[in-house]
């Protein structure tokens, strides 16, 4: 049954990688034509973007830790995948860790589809995981249709996700580069990390245990690695500003090499993070005010290629444990909903305009997990589009969250900008503008696609 054409018309809709005015035409879950904002439409139902907002594409986050099944009282793929519609974004890709079982073998990415199937709002995609038990075997989950392999360098934190030594992290790369596939390192050199047990509740404490040096070692192993072997490589949620030379240079000299940071480290600085707040821990740490503005400059010049959430919720128990003892609490940022509102928030302050951060939020992440047809408005494009209210104030509350768990270092900041509208596929996934800012959003039946990486696409 062919599924009703709609039009969307705003006069500022990111479009060919600026904002223009334009109609955009949806028809049986894709976009079937991008016209002039005036241009006629037959047998179409229009939709009417308000001058004070602007017309995305449906955002891409390939860094989420959705965590189901096994630990499901952490997250799940319903209130993950609601969270994420409620943010503007319409793909995840979720970390092989922190389910039980990993996903680090066909069986268990099965188990985790099945899990994922009836609760998608959004559409998912899934990493695979790189442990030392594995090693050897990852053609088949690349085959079966996972996007890449997530390794650590550092303990993962969990039991059943092990950790790759220097030597085992040159076989990986060895291996992910004879079946064209990419891994997706967790950069920490356990050397340099200090971190034993009980650390206290000062924050400075914290950030002293995992020192710069740890990141830089690591993603100097990293660059080293996918120099030797021509393998694709991604560095995840970068927190070190002093590792952009070096990545840059790598980049320059041709080494297959992706960055991400995250919304924390671009919104969040070490000065202002209370003593025993442990809704701030996560790993690496973040830093300082000056390695903050370090981390803008590499979003300006390109070097680095995308922003993602980095979601790695837990219970409150969890992220309290040891009354704010940061050496003891969970780390990790529950933010999948809010991360264009609080980067959009930082970024006006620094005049740097909307446009620059869209390809960040889109295009930059699709890039990194191999998606090479979402994250755009264009015709043949899926129908994934986000109306987003520039000037809206969100002062932010935990408990309002979608996310399952209310804690989010977040909590009670009032940021710009506030996401109205999602349409994935065509189909209306979160709506707020329809009865005024209290209306309580509106969700439709979870219509989100489970996504299977072809074999060898090109970042």
């Amino acid at each position: 049954m062919r599924e009703e054409r709609f039009v969307v018309r705003s006069g500022r809709a990111f479009v060919d990688g600026v904002f223009q005015p334009a109609a955009v035409v949806v028809e049986d879950g894709g976009i079937i034509d991008v016209l002039e904002v005036r241009g006629r439409v037959r047998g179409a139902a229009t939709v009417m973007v308000p001058d004070d907002a602007v017309l995305l594409p449906g955002l891409v986050d390939s860094h989420v830790h959705v965590n189901e099944p096994g630990r499901t009282e952490w997250e799940g793929f319903r209130s993950a995948t609601l969270a994420a519609s409620a943010g503007g974004v319409t793909t995840i890709v979720d970390m092989p860790l922190n389910s039980i079982p990993p996903t680090t073998t066909v069986d268990a990415l099965e188990i985790k589809r099945a899990a994922a199937a009836p609760s998608a709002f959004v559409d998912v995609g899934f990493w695979g995981g790189a442990v030392p038990e594995n090693l050897g075997m990852l053609g088949p989950l690349a085959e079966a249709g996972v996007y890449g392999f997530k390794c650590f360098l550092a303990p993962s934190g969990v039991d059943e996700f092990g950790h790759l030594d220097r030597a085992q992290l040159a076989a990986a790369m060895e291996e992910i580069a004879a079946i064209d596939s990419r891994l997706i390192v967790h950069a920490e050199d356990p050397a340099l990390l200090h971190e034993h047990g009980a650390l206290g509740r000062e924050y400075e404490a914290f950030l002293q245990s995992r020192p710069p040096a740890s990141e830089a070692s690591a993603i100097n192993a990293v660059i080293t690695e996918a120099r030797r072997t021509g393998a694709r490589a991604h560095i995840l949620h970068l927190s070190d500003a002093g590792s952009l030379p070096a990545i840059r240079a790598a980049k320059a000299q041709g080494v297959r090499l992706t960055v991400e940071t995250c919304p924390h480290y671009l919104t969040i600085i070490a000065e202002e993070i209370p003593d025993g707040a442990s809704e701030f821990k996560c790993c690496p740490p973040i830093r300082d005010s000056g390695n903050r503005d370090l981390l803008w400059d590499g979003l300006r010049d390109g070097t680095i290629d995308a922003i993602v959430s980095d979601h790695s919720p837990s219970t409150v128990d969890l992220k309290r444990s040891g009354g704010g003892d940061f050496g003891l609490a969970w780390g990790g940022i529950a933010g999948l909903q809010l991360g264009l509102s609080a980067v959009w928030t930082e970024a006006r302050g620094r005049g740097i305009p909307l446009e620059a951060l869209v390809p960040l939020f889109t295009t930059g992440p699709a890039r990194v997990a191999g998606m090479p047809d979402v994250g755009v408005i264009a015709e043949g494009a899926p129908g994934h589009l986000t109306v987003f209210g520039v000037d809206d104030p969100l002062l932010i509350d935990a408990k309002a969250l979608l996310h399952r768990n209310p804690i989010t270092a977040y909590d009670h900041r009032l940021l710009t900008g506030r996401v109205r509208r999602t349409w994935l596929r065509g189909q209306s996934v979160f709506n707020v503008t329809e009865g005024g800012a209290g209306e309580a959003p509106e969700f439709r039946q979870a219509r989100g696609r489970l996504l299977t990486a072809p074999a060898g696409v090109q970042a």
